[in-house]
């Protein structure tokens, strides 16, 4: 008798474990796994594109032919005048972001880029005569520091550091179109400085996305002796090189 009652018990027991282990796995939800956070620590590599323009001042100071030892000297008569420059650029950047206290981020980068922007000033003067100059960005790059604040995959930033780029100036003047009395031509290797803010967008955890605006300021740039104008043997011509940036790029982050 007390062994049936032995058997009956431990077999009620395994029959309510059961029965709680089936009531537990039809209440029983899994957890979601939290979101994983962009992060923007870390080097990376891209390429960029984008336009640039604004306002290139020219001032030509003429040399007046005088008798003696020194030939020539240096009279202050000329003019001045201000042309339009724009044109498109592209090239590569590399760089570095460190993400602290949650969202902030700070970062440095360096880039390049061909330049095709440029100011043209062409004169025809009703006896005939013609002059031709033109201020070039052949290229530049800048040397930044990056300072920002992130939500999540989107990086909001201001931007600021040294410039540099090489400038080239060139002009003729002539008669009738077809006959270049004379010429100049100079360029120059120029280091300024530049100032701008971007967004940048984690489109996956390696690849982002930015667009970027940039003030950039070359300083200027002169070319001595050029023969400038027909009215006057030569003299020299300066031209500040300050322009704006707009582009997009596209980064690895490792």
């Amino acid at each position: 008798m007390n062994h049936l009652l032995r058997t009956a018990t431990m077999a009620s027991v395994i029959a309510l474990g059961a029965a709680t282990a089936q009531a537990a796995d039809l209440t029983y939800e899994p957890v979601p796994a939290a979101p994983e956070v962009f992060n923007w620590t870390g080097f990376y590599v891209g390429v960029h594109a984008g336009i640039g323009g604004g306002n290139f001042d020219t001032s030509f100071r003429e040399y007046e032919y005088e008798e003696g030892p020194a030939d020539f000297a240096f009279s202050g008569y000329g003019y001045d005048f201000s042309d339009n420059a724009f044109g498109a650029f592209g090239g590569a950047q590399i760089g570095y972001n460190y993400q602290f206290a949650t969202n902030w981020v700070v970062g440095a980068e360096a880039d390049i880029a061909a330049s095709g922007i440029k100011a043209e000033h062409n004169e025809t003067y009703s006896d005939g005569w013609f002059e031709n100059n033109e201020a070039k960005i052949d290229w530049f790059g800048t040397l930044r520091g990056r300072l920002g604040y992130a939500w999540d995959n989107v990086l909001f930033y201001g931007t600021g550091g040294a410039a540099y780029g090489k400038v080239k100036l060139s002009g003729s003047y002539g008669y009738n179109d077809d006959d270049t009395w004379g010429s100049f031509s100079e360029s120059d290797t120029k280091w300024g400085w530049t100032i701008g803010a971007g967004v940048e967008y984690g489109i996956t955890k390696n690849i982002t996305l930015k667009t970027e605006y940039l003030y950039v300021d070359l300083g200027s740039v002169t070319a001595n002796n050029a023969d400038f104008n027909w009215d006057y043997d030569n003299g020299d011509v300066s031209v500040d090189t300050a322009f704006h940036t707009l582009k997009v790029g596209l980064n690895y982050k490792f």
